[in-house]
């Protein structure tokens, strides 16, 4: 009982029966029905040498024998891989005859101090030896400790009752050489969760049995059912114990190492790295010529786009820049769009490399694959230093097209985003480009090159832009002023302080200039968002009924809206309400056609999604500002996942109406401008000035605007999880959008009336695969799911009449939802066991609700349309 660890006696043998397993499947799912193998043999372990000044201080021989690979669940003949192949077949002579080459741990007070092996095994080999000889670590009281094992440096806690001992490791603390990377927005990412448990039973001083078992479930947090499992168990039961050889007699552990020949050398009991290499793996010319089909033009809105998408960026990170170049030179121009993105959403060294060498930003003719790459580069799910540096580079060097000189800055705003969101802020090429932006910026005197980089920072959300933006809110005219204040509502709450909401109220009340409405309500938005005082809420209630006529409608929408919708400023507005000089019949009886409504998507246990649609006309009924978002949340963080805002302006001139106050120098213009995955894209003009506007209402087809078109790479989720038992498990979760968005104007001066209509046309694929490759066997699972949708926006205005007539809808249309999960098991010869699981379901299209009063509205300009169709004769 001296001893603080398990003691050996002399001169035997402890023979015992060793099994690991590993499962895969489904978190719910019953091991019985995993995928998976079964590695069992005999353990033979001996003690060579005992400290003659420190009894805890011994070596002792492990040697593994009989070893045999079968089926993890009973299983019939005809499904097992195994059936019919001996050990030496499945494993391979050479891995057999190192894993029985016997290993040497020297171990003090029940505490791994040194392992020794032979030189130049191979690493899975090794690492299987670790994982057995990591199962005699054990203290013999309770209590935790830091333990160094195969797992990585960890700390575990020890619970011990008489002969039983429970080791609990906490896997969230090992420290280990990582590999992989996570989505940067968590609503996107993948959720791990991991345990350890060993049981030891004592006899006599040292071990009769071990019981180890460690589960990983991981999780999609965008949808928890979308989900895997990994369970590693290892047995070591104690059969019996015969004669063995002496102990060697020396002063030192080395002497005794030195004698049983140089092959021994000690290596560190953590696991090694091992590369798994791909034998019968398609070639990446072969691969892309197998599935480039798929990604034409037409089939983009598809689900086997995004499938044929994500499994093209696994193969291109492994390809050389070489191989890469060689298929985007022998590309034609209907897919290279496609192929461009596929190759950037890679994000490796190789891939960017290729992408800098194809691409001439100095030639105007490949604009289109331009834009596809730096969008591409603006989603990217784990931007790096040497991304945002080469587009630094790139936009200080000549650029052809304007339009993509404007796209190079914003998206350099999104990558310095990700990279401080990741604490890269103080990296020397994020500090270079925020100078640049902000520099530029003060410098600037051309509208064009202030908007560019008003926009970038409004991708960046810069704490240090926010004196900048203030200014060009408060005090330049038309889009500069409009996009310096959108740009502030998109940072956080708690950057919006005093000053912020100071600037807001004095441009929404006007107090030192005249300014446009969508200015106005954009600061209002920004102080009602952001935690408003009693006064704060109670001048803006105050204002309305002294505001324009669409405005005081629209204010009083909002105002509804945060009532309804029970936003966090609807306390305050209640409040506010009591008071009957801000709550009168006279200000809540405003008539006109703008409006502000907010809705639930989708309400589930894992996320929930919300959209809100507002709509700004002027006094004499045209549109001025139509807004369509769309959130994405869960408990701990939201994702703006899209944003489509469509505005006019000085249009009032066409059909001889008075403009509303300060908008009386505008000129005509249109334009669209879009959010995708917290991305602002560079806005698409539909047209500016009164010469332009004439030649396309001329000219008009009703054709659709493109905005957004291609593929986005959006949850990337890859990490290798070292198994206690040696094995190791690689995990890949990836998730693809393809997706088309598309904007349109219509207007008619014969009918008197505007149409604007927004598709947004997706297929999304996700995809979670895990496997556990011990080179002589592969068990492994995939769960994907795919759906396909289309969320059509449609705003119809009659200025016939005053007060004119708006209907609005938005429709999403009938979506397949497909899922599959598929298991399997296979050794390198070809043979394989796979099981396949699906469920087909149809998701009913919806018309999604917006308030009462646009119902009706509806109900009047359909059967107006109905009544001049039919009013020629």
């Amino acid at each position: 009982g001296h001893t603080t660890g398990p003691s050996l006696n002399n001169d035997k043998i402890y023979k015992f029966a060793y099994s690991s397993e590993v499962f895969i499947d489904r978190v719910k799912a019953s091991l019985q029905d995993s995928a998976g193998y079964r590695i069992s043999s005999g353990v033979d372990v001996n003690l060579l040498w005992r400290n003659p000044d420190n009894d805890d201080d011994q070596l002792i021989k492990i040697t593994i024998r009989d070893i045999q690979v079968e089926n993890v669940n009973e299983r019939p003949d005809t499904k097992s891989i195994f059936k019919g192949k001996s050990t030496e077949k499945i494993i391979g002579k050479e891995y057999l005859e190192a894993l029985q080459r016997p290993t040497v741990l020297q171990l003090i007070r029940g505490k791994v101090k040194n392992f020794y092996s032979y030189q130049n095994e191979p690493a899975l080999v090794q690492n299987l030896k670790r994982g057995l000889a990591s199962l005699f670590q054990l203290q013999l009281h309770s209590g935790t400790a830091h333990e160094v094992d195969v797992s990585g440096e960890c700390n575990v806690t020890y619970h011990v009752r008489q002969d039983q001992v429970t080791k609990i490791k906490a896997l969230d603390s090992c420290k280990i050489e990582k590999t992989g990377f996570t989505s940067p927005n968590e609503i996107l990412d993948v959720d791990t969760k991991a345990t350890s448990a060993t049981i030891y039973v004592l006899e006599d001083s040292f071990i009769k049995s071990i019981k180890a078992e460690e589960n990983y479930a991981l999780f999609l947090n965008s949808r928890r059912k979308t989900d895997a499992k990994v369970v590693s168990k290892q047995r070591l039961e104690l059969k019996s114990i015969q004669a063995g050889p002496g102990l060697f007699a020396a002063k030192q552990a080395d002497g005794v190492i030195k004698t049983l020949g140089s092959s021994y050398v000690a290596v560190p009991l953590v696991a090694k790295t091992v590369q798994a290499k791909c034998k019968k793996c398609p070639s990446l010319s072969e691969h892309w010529q197998s599935i480039r089909k798929h990604l034409h033009p037409e089939n983009l809105s598809k689900a086997e786009a995004t499938r044929s998408f994500l499994s093209l960026i696994q193969t291109l990170r492994k390809a050389t820049k070489e191989e890469i170049l060689q298929i985007l030179r022998s590309e034609n121009n209907e897919l290279l769009p496609q192929l461009v993105d596929a190759v950037t959403s890679a994000q490796t060294p190789e891939s960017l490399e290729a992408m800098l060498e194809f691409l001439d930003f100095k030639n105007e003719k490949s604009a289109i694959l331009q834009e596809r790459f730096l969008y591409a580069c603006g989603f990217a799910s784990h931007p790096n230093e040497m991304l945002l540096k080469a587009l630094t580079t790139k936009f200080q060097d000549k650029i052809a097209n304007e339009e993509i000189r404007e796209t190079v800055v914003i998206v350099m705003g999104a990558l310095i985003r990700k990279l401080c969101e990741r604490e890269g802020c103080k990296l020397p090429a994020v500090v270079e480009a925020k100078k640049l932006i902000l520099r530029r910026l003060e410098k600037a005197k051309k509208g064009d090159n202030v908007k560019m980089y008003l926009l970038a920072l409004k991708n960046a959300r810069l704490p240090e832009a926010i004196p900048l933006l203030l200014k060009y809110a408060e005090s330049e005219e038309g889009p500069i002023s409009n996009i310096a204040a959108t740009a502030l509502q998109r940072y956080d709450v708690s950057f919006l302080t005093k000053e912020v909401k100071k600037t807001m109220n004095r441009i929404y009340h006007q107090s030192r200039k005249v300014h446009e409405k969508t200015v106005r309500t954009t600061a209002a938005a920004i102080i009602l968002n952001s935690n408003p005082s009693y006064m704060e809420v109670k001048n803006i209630l105050l204002s309305i009924g002294e505001l324009p006529p669409e405005m005081n409608k629209y204010m009083l929408s909002v105002i509804q809206d945060i009532l309804h919708f029970e936003m966090p400023a609807s306390k305050t507005v209640r409040h506010v309400l009591k008071d009957m000089r801000a709550h009168n019949y006279e200000r809540f009886s405003r008539t006109g056609s703008s409006s502000a409504y907010s809705g639930y998507m989708t309400r589930g246990p894992d996320i929930s999604s919300t959209y809100s649609l507002d709509i700004l006309y002027s006094g004499s009924g045209i549109l001025r500002r139509s807004n369509l978002n769309i959130h994405i949340f869960n408990k701990n963080a939201q994702l703006h996942a899209s944003q489509v805002v469509i505005e006019a302006q000085g249009l009032e001139t066409i059909i001889a109406a008075t403009p509303d106050e300060g908008e009386e120098n505008l000129d005509s213009f249109a334009g669209m401008s879009a959010i995708l995955f917290d991305v602002q894209l560079r806005p698409v003009t539909f047209f500016q000035g009164y010469g332009d506007l004439m030649s396309k209402m001329l000219s008009a087809t009703g054709d659709p605007i493109n905005v957004v078109k291609g593929l986005i790479l959006l949850t990337d989720h890859s990490q290798v999880i070292q198994l206690q038992s040696g094995l190791r498990a690689s995990v890949e979760f990836q998730g693809g959008l393809s997706i088309d968005i598309s904007g349109g104007m219509e207007f008619s001066l014969w009918y008197r009336q505007s149409k604007t209509n927004v598709k947004n046309r997706g297929a999304m694929f996700i995809a979670g695969n895990i496997v556990v490759d011990s080179f002589f066997v592969k068990a492994g699972m995939e769960t994907t799911l795919e759906i396909e949708t289309t969320l059509d926006f449609i705003s119809t205005v009659q200025f016939s009449q005053y007060p004119f007539l708006v209907c609005m809808q938005m429709d999403r249309v009938e979506s397949p939802f497909r899922r599959y999960v598929t298991k399997y098991e296979s050794l390198p010869s070809g043979r394989r066991y796979t099981s396949r699981k699906a469920k087909v379901e149809l998701l009913a299209g919806s018309e999604y609700p917006l308030h009462q009063e646009n119902s009706n509205m509806c109900r009047e300009v359909f059967s107006t349309e109905s009544d001049s169709s039919s009013s020629w004769f």
